[in-house]
């Protein structure tokens, strides 16, 4: 089992501005969440 990962606030706000702009070129969640690299689970957690 890996280790998990903690991210700060900042990270996140990140990750989910770069989810928007991917989802806004028409990706879906599933590319988006791989592209970024957090689980589908996180994303919308």
């Amino acid at each position: 089992m890996s280790k998990r990962k903690v991210f700060t606030a900042e990270q996140i706000v990140l990750k989910l501005r770069e989810a928007e702009i991917l989802l806004g070129q028409g990706k879906s969640v599933r590319e988006a969440v791989r592209i970024l690299e957090v689980s589908e689970q996180t994303y919308y957690r």
